[in-house]
């Protein structure tokens, strides 16, 4: 019965490291890759003071589709890392904010806090909702990137940014896209 004790931390240990490096390809129930679509906003992108924004601007970019909320301690401590990230990386790289805060308020607080210049979906809306379901996303922050043409590169984008945010732009731009 010992080594059955000792083994599982060591094995837990294990799947833990490899399933935060592992990129997942996100499949429906086909098995075929998921896409995304710029479409999928529903043309309800706004900014931090609520003035509606056309998908169109996001075109011919990498999209970063960003899970968070500003009562989440991860996400705050992520967040400043992802706005250092796009402003350096603006010219290619977008991202949009799916909030899970209370209210569109706390929402636009938080943006603001935390100078997010980029575009959300408003609070609690149904596209922000699909969006979760379709990536999966079962924990914040949570970072999915897609590339200019709509396939899903990773769902992983925190991890990759947090590790290697020097190298994560080129990996991206250079996905089989």
């Amino acid at each position: 019965m010992k080594f059955v004790t000792l083994f599982f931390p060591f094995l837990f240990v294990i799947i833990g490291c490899a399933t935060e490096k592992e990129e997942v390809v996100q499949t429906n129930v086909l098995n075929e890759p998921v896409s995304f679509s710029l479409d999928e906003f529903e043309d309800q992108l706004i900014d931090s003071s609520g003035q509606s924004f056309s998908s169109e601007s996001l075109e011919g970019k990498v999209l970063g589709i960003y899970f968070s909320a500003h009562w989440c301690p991860p996400c705050r401590a992520f967040t400043p890392k992802l706005v250092e990230f796009r402003d350096q990386n603006s010219q290619n790289f977008e991202v949009v904010f799916v909030s899970s805060d209370g209210s569109q308020e706390e929402q636009f607080e938080y943006m603001k806090e935390a100078k997010m210049k980029w575009l959300t979906l408003p609070n609690g809306s149904e596209a922000g909702k699909a969006m979760s379901k379709k990536f999966g996303v079962q924990g914040i922050p949570t970072l999915v990137i897609v590339s200019d043409n709509g396939k899903i590169i990773t769902t992983n984008g925190r991890g990759e940014i947090s590790s290697n945010p020097n190298s994560a732009m080129s990996k991206w731009s250079n996905s089989d896209s």
